[in-house]
């Protein structure tokens, strides 16, 4: 029989090996220098501008905080409830341990007993599998992630990466997705719920899990006792009175939300909060950067809005569009936006039906799309901010006479025709006939008429047009090539730089660069760079606010009166081009600027087609489809609103000054007692006019349309178009004085390479 120091000495043998194997485990396992993709990987999330998530986008729905952005209640029900001896203990449960692996091999439940250091290493380190191996490195890991880490970044560690239902990882997704509130809101009767779900939310979670044994019913009756013993352990650990304890009922969740996704309007909301923040973060954030998540962003955008804008746009669509009925009616594409004026903040967008009906471009942030007359504002505002060459620099007057005949030709500023290519005149059609004789720049614009300002293009040298237009909000890319036609809007503005442009008329002058962000943050830190955009004057505000005196005129008498219907004070402009390619009505009152535009465009087929005969008319104008998309919305947006007036526009000490053609033997195209004075093409006017007048309307009317429908859609044009049907259209004339250019692309070869750009991105 063996000694007992014999048996002694094999025993301390044995025991010294046992420990000496495990020194020797410690010393190899390392903690891994990155924590597995799937424990770190976040969402992004997006808020509406009244601070409530609009919806995340990343496959995993989770958003880190910091531990100071964790309610303190959080963190003590989460302690009390998994790990009482937490900020004491070396981070390991060795008895728990020990009883898991005889489970193991007994075929018992290997669940439980872990500490919260042991939890963290588990989430965030390895996998979910129960095997003997998974099981000593969780422990050797968690033996020096508890002498490596300190106790507030584990806890902070554990309650990001935890899975609480709801497909929310970490606390934050779930605060939101059980609470609609932020983590650090949680009071200690929802927080005890929440720890509640870490022990299994498959079958806590009172919605209901996978399984049998995992019912709503059998949830809610195990969520109920577990919370109840999270609170008394909350008040056993010292962290809440047992008074207090007692008077919480169960604090139910919200209704579970369906997840949005990018579903309709949002996916276009995101991609273009998304470029905005690529644009302008300071720290030299990339794609790849947003790409990894983690970031909070949010927007200007009302929510209330952005439905009131797609309801207008379906309710229009719907009223006149069927597309099983007629070819006509399909592939037809809205895009619109809506600015605040002297803020600058996009409040609205409709960028097509969604992601999830397959369309992927953002009609409202995207060039290809020409704006026809919508342009001819600028073209006025330029001559009365710079003038022209025959007033001397002073502001020429919207009642200076233009010839507004159909078919005539355009003099340079040396008093010679524009050529052509071929070297034979350049001569300007407009959309009909009529012989409008001279006619006033107010009056033109209320009727949409292209000869008048094509020419005044000219006279004020198309560069100072560009440059005005650009000063406005108009970005350089989406600017077309300068000849003749420039002036009739063969640019290709968003509806969101076209909706800012406008609200600089409506703000006097004073232009902001459209945003829709205003903050921006990542692990509890603000990004720089989304600061409010600065304001700056485009041009003098009289000049701002002649411009909306004219353009409430095009409201009250001309092509845009379906906007009349809004029943308060609006000023806006219609457009229409070539072959019914586009139709847009950009309006603002001032307190909101929107853009609506309207085209046809076959899902991969970057070509504008023609709009003639779509909903059952022969054409489409600005006046049409995108006025009353305008009107419906602005109503509901401004419902509950005080009507309120424009500024009226101050003294410009202009000059009328007569276009080219417009002699003393014209034939006049209204009676007046007191005629205004004309001039021969080649002599400036010298008098300066008084501040200028709504003069008379014509007295020949324009002729009217043959058939007029019940929508009016086929009722006597607005006189938009991007040229003439005969190849004089798109700029075959050249560049202003001095030489010749190439015309411009159609707008179906210039669409081929710029849809698809955002407007409103680097």
């Amino acid at each position: 029989m063996p000694s007992w120091k014999l048996v002694s000495g094999l025993s301390l043998a044995f025991v010294g090996s046992l420990v000496g194997a495990f020194l020797i485990a410690l010393s190899l396992v390392t903690v891994p220098n990155e924590a597995k993709a799937a424990a770190t990987q976040q969402s992004n999330v997006f808020y509406w501008a009244d601070g409530t998530v609009m919806g995340t986008k990343g496959e995993t729905n989770r958003q880190i905080v910091d531990l100071k952005e964790i309610s303190i209640h959080m963190q003590d029900a989460v302690i009390s409830a998994e790990n009482a001896s937490f900020y004491d203990d070396p981070g390991v449960d060795p008895k728990g341990i020990a009883r898991a692996m005889f489970n193991m091999a007994t075929g018992g439940d290997t669940q439980g007993g872990s500490t919260i250091t042991q939890q963290y290493v588990k989430n965030t380190y390895l996998d979910q599998s129960q095997t003997l191996n998974r099981k000593l490195k969780e422990m050797f890991i968690s033996i020096k992630v508890g002498t490596t880490q300190q106790k507030e970044e584990i806890l902070q560690g554990y309650l990001n990466t935890a899975w609480y239902g709801r497909g929310a990882y970490g606390i934050q997704a779930a605060s939101q997705a059980y609470y609609q509130k932020d983590a650090k809101d949680l009071n200690a009767n929802e927080s005890a719920f929440l720890t509640s779900l870490l022990k299994n939310a498959n079958l806590y979670n009172p919605d209901g899990g996978v399984g049998a044994s995992a019912t709503p019913e059998q949830n809610r009756k195990r969520v109920t006792g577990r919370w109840r013993d999270v609170l008394n352990l909350m008040v056993k650990n010292g962290k809440l009175e047992q008074a207090e304890a007692d008077s919480y009922k169960f604090p139910e969740p919200k209704k579970q939300q369906a997840t949005e996704g990018q579903a309709g309007q949002v996916g276009y909301l995101m991609e273009t909060a998304e470029n905005y923040v690529l644009k302008m973060a300071k720290s030299g954030l990339t794609k790849k950067d947003l790409e990894r998540g983690g970031y909070r962003i949010y927007t200007t955008f009302e929510k209330d809005k952005v439905a009131k804008l797609q309801k207008a746009v379906d309710k229009v669509s719907k009223t006149y569009l069927d597309p099983k009925k007629r070819e006509k009616d399909k592939y037809v594409q809205v895009g619109a936006a809506s600015v605040v004026p002297g803020d600058g903040r996009i409040i609205a967008l409709y960028g097509g039906p969604g992601y999830d009906k397959e369309h992927f471009t953002n009609n409202a942030d995207t060039r290809g799309v020409p704006v026809g007359s919508t342009w001819k504002p600028f073209v006025l505002a330029a001559a009365m901010e710079e003038g022209t060459y025959k007033t001397g620099g002073q502001p020429l007057s919207p009642q200076s006479k233009y010839l507004g005949n159909d078919n005539i030709k355009i003099y340079d500023q040396s008093g010679k025709p524009v050529l052509k290519k071929d070297g034979t005149p350049f001569y300007q059609q407009n959309e009909s006939d009529y012989p409008w004789g001279p006619i006033t720049l107010y009056e033109a614009m209320q009727h949409s008429i292209n000869t008048p300002f094509v020419q005044l293009g000219m006279d004020v040298g198309m560069e100072k047009v560009k440059k005005l237009a650009e000063d406005s909000g108009i970005s350089e890319e989406s600017m077309s090539e300068i000849n003749a036609s420039f002036a009739l809007g063969t640019s290709t503005p968003s509806a969101i730089r076209m909706a800012d442009a406008y609200a600089t008329f409506a703000d006097h002058g004073r232009q902001v660069e459209p945003y829709s962000v205003i903050k921006v943050v990542k692990g509890g830190e603000e990004l720089a760079g989304f600061e409010k955009p600065k304001t700056r004057q485009a041009m003098d505000s009289d000049v701002a606010d002649t411009v909306t005196d004219v353009l409430q005129n095009v409201v009250e008498n001309g092509t845009g009166t379906k906007a009349k219907k809004l029943g308060r004070p609006a000023a806006g402009k219609t457009g229409t081009t070539d072959k019914n390619k586009s139709a847009w009505f950009v309006g603002y009152t001032p307190e909101l600027s929107t853009a609506v535009a309207m085209y046809r465009e076959k899902p991969g087929e970057p070509k504008l087609l023609s709009m003639n005969g779509t909903g059952g008319f022969d054409s489409i104008h600005g006046g049409d489809f995108p006025t009353e998309v305008w009107t419906e919305y602005m109503k509901a947006a401004l419902k509950g609103k005080p009507k309120k007036d424009f500024d009226k526009p101050g003294p410009l000490n202009e000059k009328v000054a007569n276009g080219a053609g417009v002699t003393s033997s014209a034939p006049p195209v209204k009676e007046t007692e007191d005629p205004e004075p004309e001039e021969s093409q080649s002599t400036p006017e010298d008098t300066p006019s008084t501040k200028p007048s709504k003069p008379n309307k014509p007295s020949t009317p324009p002729p009217p349309s043959s058939s007029c429908s019940p929508t009016d859609w086929n009722c006597p044009p607005d006189g938009d178009t991007s040229g003439s049907t005969n190849g004089n259209t798109n700029g075959n004339g050249n560049g202003g004085p001095g030489g010749s250019t190439d015309p411009s692309p159609s707008d179906s070869e210039t669409i081929g390479w710029i849809r698809g750009q955002g407007d409103t991105s680097p």
